[in-house]
Parts: structure tokens; C-alpha cells; sequence
């Protein structure tokens, strides 16, 4: 009886290694080793799905530089946005079992919610927080979420002093914070959290056992990828990020093999090994589109027609098929996944540094391979993408070092531009007196500092620690002699806008 297992054990294993593309079959690790290393990518992990089998999940590379630690199918790495879908699929579960409606008022779950216009806080509904249509710009506000000392209710009710740049349901606008209102929502129904919702929802039942919601489990496992950023000519490590207060936009922690198991029961419309964990239809209504998140061609797919957004998923076609699909960044991590719903595929590929385009283009390339699509170097075309940009920051960053390295004299004496300043979405900052220039500190970011260079005028440029808040110049607005406000920026990767801070 044993033999007869084994030889069907074998057999089967056959079956599907013959199914697999040859670029699966004979060249998927060749090529990640290589187009890692143009990258330069540390570590980075994949699992691929097809029907109710699991045909890969494996790491490569390593997690750490300095211990060398290979990279598994079990090692940890913070998935971020990703984390969206799951609660996007937590709230449409919701309004299968009765708790709620989509189109249910927000504030008649959280009273303290507010946008900055009171007419448009009284029609704001459960489905516009997962949809990125509430008016905003894209990553708005995120500067005073994203690490901060702001805990999520206070973060909703500082929400109203950000100015939407959009009508209401006009445009869409990607909105970290919408996703922590639905989480908040999913507290206020339930009286449980949305990290012990997940939880129960999806870890337990899906035998998720190594994923997580906050930074204090990653830290504590021994088998967590390091955090990698591209600064000053080379990968430098860097602190993790602090995303708890946006759980749900944001915060679960996974690996490969339990991210296998998620895309199982994508692929399967909510069944996992033989069991319905999800109804059905609630996986559906995660996929029904609610909003246009943009053009349908990309620079990859000019035949694409459309680009929609759902219940935590992009919404696109593919060689005429539908695509769902969701990237995450935290600092030091970019993140991939992508489903063919007909074709009963799904991949995820999972990066531990922030500077590379790979994360997106293996998905792909894997996709393509199983659609029988004429082969192409995605990577390479994505590099393609990214490199002028590199090499204009490159350059950028050594035409401020000449500027500032001839340490040219500020419009007036260091003591003026000193003091506290005001925002009303942030809070205040406090700039202060340094060796040949000025140090400026953040109210709600103990951990962030920068550094402002004179680079004459009114300009500074400040050199933020940690470096993954970038490098960028800071302008001073000077009124009849005195400083009447500074223009605080940092990486777009946090937060696209400028702050203009009010000199108290």
C-alpha cells in the first residue's frame, strides 16, 4: 500500500512539473539570480498557485548582509499594501453576514470622523474608504501616519484638516487612511480589532501560522528579512517602519508559504484545501470594480483597456483576461501580487529592498509564462523604467553636495530661521541651531531628524536621518526681513505633497 502512495505521490508530482512553462520549469531560478543581482536586490521570495496546487514557494538570496542568512519560503517579510485585500475582503464579509452595508455612512460607526468639508463627512460611505475616491491626492497626508507617534483614532480624527485636491467621487486618489477608517469600522461593529479579525478570519483558518499585524511579532522572529533602501551610490540597511497605526492599509508581516495558502483560496473563489473558508460571492464582490484608478494602457500593456480599483484590488485585463492584482512598499520592501481568476494562477513576489522595479517585473514574467506569451526580459524592459531616474537622483544628490560644500551664506543670520512652526494636517516642527546650519525635529517623529544645509538664499537642503526620508530642498518664505514659513518635503515613496509650515 505504501509503494502504491508513493508511486501516485511521484506520479502526480510529475503531472505537474509536465503542466509547468518551461520558463518554470528550466529557467524560473536562473533568472531571478541574475536579474537580483542587476537589481541588487539582498533577498526575495515567490509563491506561485495554479488550481488548488501549490507549484513553487521559495526564497532566494539572503535577509540580512552582514549574517548572510539565506532567504526561505518561511522567512518574514512586511508585505505592507498588500495587507489592503485583506481588509477589503474583511468588510465585504461583513455585508454577507448582516453586520453592515457597503454603502452604510461612516460616521454611523465612528461619529469622530470628519473630512474638511461637513457636507461631504455626512455622504462618506464604508465602500468610498475602500475605494481611493474621497477626494484626496495620492499617499495625502501620509506624512503624519506613516511612523508616527499618532495612535488610529487620533490619526481619524486629524483626518479632517487635510484639504482634498478632487471632488468627492470624482477622482481617484490612493488613500492609506480610507483603509484605516474601514479597519476602525470593523472595531466599532465587532468590539474586535481588525488584527484579531484578520486573525480569525484568514491566518487561522488558512494555517497562516507565521503572519502577523504588528512590528513587535516581526521583530521577535528569528526568520525576518532586514530592510534595504538604494542611497548615496549603494544598498544601505535601514530601520523597519512602524505601521501599526495604519494596520489596516498596511501592517501584516507574511511569508511565502503562508501567502501560498491566501492565493489558494483566491484562486479557488474561497475554497482552501477542500473547504469554503470564504463564501463565494464575498470573494466576488471583492472584485467588482468601484472606482477608475487610471488609464487602461501602461508602458508594459499598451493593449490594456481598463484600470479599476475594487475592494482592495486593482482590476485589469491581460491578453483579454481579467487581472487582480496589488503592490505594497514600506520602507525597505516592495511587495507583488498578482491573479488570473480564469486561469486559476496566482503569484507573489516579496523583495527586502524598496530601490527596484523586479518585485513587479517577475510577477509578470511569470504570468506571461503560463499565458503562452512570446518571451521578453520584463525585468530588463522595467530597468529600463527605473535607471534615468536613478541616475538623475545620482545626479542630483552631487549638485547639491557642490552647493552646499562651498558653504554659501543664508539671507539672514541662522538665529532667524530658528523656532517652531505649524502645520495643521502634521502639527509642529522645531528647527534649532547646528554646526554650519540647522537641525529641524518632528512632533509626532521622535525618530526623525534632519540635517539643513545653507544653499543660499532662503534655500536649505536637508539631509533626513533615516535616509529612506530622503534628501530635499527646504525653502524659507521671508516677508520685510523675518521667516514667515518653511515648505517641509520628503520621499515620495511616504508622501507626494509639500507642507507649508506657519512660523509661530
Amino acid at each position: 500500500m505504501k509503494k502504491i502512495i508513493v508511486v501516485f505521490l511521484l506520479l502526480n508530482g510529475l503531472l505537474l512539473h509536465a503542466q509547468q512553462p518551461a520558463f518554470i520549469t528550466d529557467s524560473l531560478d536562473s533568472y531571478i539570480q541574475r536579474e537580483m543581482k542587476r537589481w541588487q536586490i539582498p533577498g526575495l521570495a515567490i509563491a506561485i498557485v495554479k488550481g488548488d496546487k501549490v507549484v513553487a514557494t521559495k526564497g532566494y538570496g539572503i535577509t540580512d548582509l552582514d549574517t548572510k542568512q539565506a532567504v526561505d519560503a518561511n522567512t518574514l517579510f512586511m508585505i505592507a499594501s498588500n495587507s489592503k485585500a485583506f481588509t477589503g475582503t474583511s468588510l465585504a464579509l461583513m455585508e454577507k453576514n448582516g453586520q453592515l452595508n457597503l454603502n452604510d455612512k461612516v460616521i454611523d460607526y465612528l461619529p469622530y470622523f470628519a473630512m474638511h468639508d461637513p457636507a461631504i463627512t455626512k455622504m462618506v460611505t464604508v465602500e468610498d474608504v475602500l475605494s481611493h475616491r474621497l477626494g484626496l491626492e495620492t499617499f495625502q497626508g501620509d506624512f503624519v501616519t506613516w511612523d508616527s507617534d499618532l495612535g488610529r483614532k487620533k490619526l481619524i480624527e486629524n483626518f479632517k484638516n487635510n484639504i482634498p485636491v478632487y471632488d468627492f467621487r470624482d477622482t481617484y486618489g490612493y488613500c492609506n487612511m480610507g483603509f484605516l477608517v474601514a479597519g476602525e469600522v470593523i472595531h466599532a461593529v465587532t468590539d474586535t480589532t481588525w488584527d484579531d479579525y484578520v486573525q480569525y478570519h484568514f491566518f487561522n483558518p488558512l494555517q497562516m501560522e507565521r503572519s502577523s499585524t504588528t512590528q513587535a511579532a516581526l521583530l521577535k522572529d528569528n526568520n525576518k528579512c532586514s530592510p534595504y533602501t538604494y542611497f548615496d551610490g549603494r544598498i544601505q540597511k535601514i530601520d523597519y517602519d512602524n505601521v501599526d497605526n495604519i494596520g489596516p492599509a498596511a501592517s501584516i508581516n507574511s511569508s511565502v508559504n503562508d501567502l501560498s495558502h491566501w492565493l489558494l483560496m483566491q484562486v479557488g473563489n474561497g475554497n482552501y484545501k477542500g473547504k469554503q473558508i470564504m463564501p463565494a460571492d464575498v470573494i466576488q464582490n471583492t472584485r467588482s470594480p468601484r472606482s477608475i484608478a487610471g488609464s487602461g494602457s501602461s508602458r508594459l500593456y499598451k493593449s490594456q483597456h481598463f484600470n479599476l480599483y475594487g475592494l482592495g484590488w486593482f482590476i485589469k485585463d491581460l491578453d483579454g483576461k481579467k487581472t487582480l492584482s496589488h503592490s505594497g512598499g514600506a520602507n525597505g520592501f516592495v511587495t507583488n501580487t498578482v491573479i488570473i481568476p480564469e486561469a486559476q494562477l496566482g503569484v507573489v513576489v516579496l523583495t527586502n529592498t524598496d530601490a527596484n522595479g523586479l518585485y513587479e517585473a517577475l510577477c509578470y514574467q511569470i504570468i506571461e509564462s503560463y499565458l503562452n506569451l512570446p518571451y521578453r526580459n520584463l525585468s530588463e524592459i522595467y530597468y529600463g523604467f527605473y535607471a534615468p531616474g536613478f541616475e538623475e537622483t545620482k545626479q542630483q544628490m552631487q549638485n547639491w553636495e557642490k552647493i552646499t560644500g562651498k558653504n554659501p551664506s543664508p539671507a539672514l543670520d541662522l538665529s532667524a530661521y530658528t523656532g517652531t512652526y505649524q502645520n495643521p494636517v502634521y502639527g509642529n516642527i522645531t528647527i534649532t541651531k547646528a554646526d554650519k546650519g540647522l537641525s529641524i525635529s518632528f512632533e509626532h517623529h521622535s525618530h526623525l531628524k534632519g540635517v539643513l544645509k545653507p544653499a543660499g538664499n532662503n534655500l536649505f537642503i536637508c539631509y533626513y536621518d533615516p535616509i529612506s526620508w530622503g534628501v530635499k530642498e527646504i525653502p524659507f518664505v521671508v516677508e520685510d526681513g523675518k521667516v514667515k514659513s518653511v515648505t517641509i518635503t520628503i520621499n515620495d515613496f511616504i508622501d507626494f505633497l509639500p507642507y507649508e509650515f506657519t512660523k509661530l
